[in-house]
């Protein structure tokens, strides 16, 4: 069944994504997504696509048919697959509307690691994920 799920990956490391993420699993009653963290082991062989990716430009969610919503995007698609939000969803296409949400969904993935409700046990949160991996990938905003 996972497999026909839509996949949300996340920065598993980050206090902000870990209190966002939760609170998306609050609202997913059904089970719509499977979650994984971007620190899982195997997650590259799953999904080849995200060793090039860059998460400091916000989470992913990979659509069962293999297309990935990035960042705003993909925040507007888990949220309109979720009762009572989907009802709201649609000021996300209002023109200009996108725009701004992505610029306001870009500020705070660059600040993550200063935002969250999530207790901060080790130096993780203080460095960006991307900053702790140099050298291991190539960057892309895939």
């Amino acid at each position: 069944m996972s497999e026909n799920r839509p996949v949300i990956v996340y920065d598993g490391e980050c206090r902000f994504c870990l209190w966002s993420v939760g609170r998306i699993r609050r609202f997913d009653r059904n089970g719509r997504f499977e979650y994984l963290p971007r620190q899982t082991v195997g997650i590259e062989e799953r999904f080849p696509i995200l060793s090039s990716s860059d998460f400091n430009t916000g989470l992913r969610l990979i659509h069962a048919g293999g297309q990935i919503d990035v960042g705003a995007d993909a925040v507007y698609q888990i949220y309109r697959r979720l009762p009572p939000w989907h009802l709201f969803t649609g000021v996300y296409r209002i023109p200009g509307l996108k725009q701004l949400f992505r610029a306001g969904y870009d500020l705070v993935a660059r600040n993550r690691h200063r935002f969250g409700r999530v207790e901060c046990v080790d130096e993780a949160c203080e460095i960006p994920y991307g900053e702790r991996h140099k050298g291991t990938s190539e960057s892309a905003s895939v």
